[in-house]
């Protein structure tokens, strides 16, 4: 099987790994991370790690022009989901273990060879985040990123939507869905869907965790119905920029040092 145009990790056999691994490529890999966890009454539990993995695939070619060959991983899709816990479908894990976890993983990516690991959450929970963060640090200097639209210098570039902290499964979320994944989209309901003017970011800087107290009744905030593949498309490509730049830096302190 010619695997010279496939992106995933877990389609190759392991001598074609080996191969690839062997050659003179600098070789990559994307792990996408995300949680199960609600999303309103139209999107799916998997929102978030279908949003890494949507921008995992479409860095795949920023960073060949950089001259990086990228794989993607199988997704890590259980996160710390706290916020959501009176919503069925919330299946949180401390977030020690996540670390834990996610360390072993890029140890083992390391192990095999790679050149680096990329961290891409898009599962914005505030202990999720720290959780992912501190993996990385856990690996050799320049090692392992992460690509987080928590990190100020990409949330600047995102809408105004994610700027505002009403993000959750709202036109911002939606968008990303459309453009990478519309079938998972419960389309009908969307003209349905009123906005939801919640602040996530307000509301737990003032302590609130709990989606219902913070007045997100149907499990989403932000405006649902105003999002389209254009936009998607657009955000994708800023966080596949995140990706890409995250990478790319991390290699190059790397070989510097």
């Amino acid at each position: 099987m010619d695997q010279s145009n496939n992106i995933y990790l877990d389609t190759f056999t392991t001598f074609e790994l080996e191969a690839l691994l062997n050659s003179k490529e600098t070789v990559v890999i994307l792990l996408p991370v995300g949680s199960v966890e609600p999303h309103g009454p139209h999107l799916t539990l998997a929102t978030d790690t279908q949003i890494s993995k949507s921008a995992a695939k479409t860095a795949i070619s920023k960073l060949a022009a950089q001259g990086i060959t990228a794989l993607i991983a199988p997704s890590v899709p259980y996160g710390v989901t706290n916020c959501a816990a009176q919503f069925k479908g919330a299946v949180t894990v401390d977030p020690d273990a996540l670390t834990a976890f996610l360390s072993s993983i890029m140890q083992g990516f390391r192990s095999n060879g790679f050149a680096h690991c990329c961290a891409i959450n898009n599962h914005l929970e505030p202990e999720q985040d720290q959780a992912v963060r501190s993996a990385v640090k856990l690996q050799p200097e320049g090692f392992a990123s992460i690509a987080s639209p928590l990190t100020r210098r990409w949330a600047r570039t995102l809408t105004d939507e994610y700027k505002k902290g009403e993000c959750h499964a709202g036109q911002y979320e939606t968008s990303i869905i459309l453009a990478g994944a519309s079938d998972s989209v419960r389309q009908n309901l969307l003209s349905k869907l009123n906005p939801v003017a919640v602040s996530l970011s307000e509301q737990i800087n003032k302590g609130v965790t709990d989606f219902l107290e913070m007045g997100m009744e149907q499990a989403y905030a932000g405006s649902p119905a105003g999002a389209s593949i254009e936009e998607g498309l657009d955000t994708l490509d800023k966080l596949a920029d995140m990706i890409s730049i995250e990478v790319t830096e991390s290699l190059s302190k790397a070989k510097s040092e």
